[in-house]
């Protein structure tokens, strides 16, 4: 029976999701926005969203229930503090939908169909070289 089996495979055995999942999440959380396989951008929002519930509630259980799922290494340490600070007080009243998923048309090498997913709340900083004179 497949009762409550939702997990999206992507051709990997478990480690080797979990790892990549904990990778993108942090990517997402570090960049704010990434682009991927619109595969592998669908399996990460559930993923990154239940992170930025934890994040609500700033607790230090919630925190440490959030390290140890984006891992204990320099990078997802940087992550979790700005989950906390950043990306989950700025989706504060919102109830859920905290990631958006940007279809991007498909990939030229091997047709792979692409996409964007970024946080809805927090702003992009967007790097311009013109000015406002």
């Amino acid at each position: 029976m497949r009762h409550r089996s939702k997990t999206v495979k992507l051709q990997r055995d478990k480690a080797h999701r979990d790892a990549l999942l904990r990778n993108l999440a942090c990517s997402l959380i570090e960049h704010r926005r990434i682009t991927t396989t619109l595969a592998k951008a669908k399996a990460l929002r559930p993923y990154a969203e239940k992170l930025v519930t934890l994040g609500k509630t700033n607790t230090l259980h919630s925190r440490r229930r959030a390290l140890s799922i984006l891992g204990s290494n320099k990078l997802a340490q940087r992550c979790t503090k700005s989950l906390f600070e950043e990306i989950a007080p700025a989706s504060a009243d919102r109830k859920g939908g905290y990631c958006r998923i940007i279809k991007l048309g498909q990939r030229n090498s091997d047709s792979a169909p692409m996409a964007m997913i970024e946080w809805v709340d927090t702003g992009v900083k967007v790097d311009s070289d013109e000015s406002d004179d």
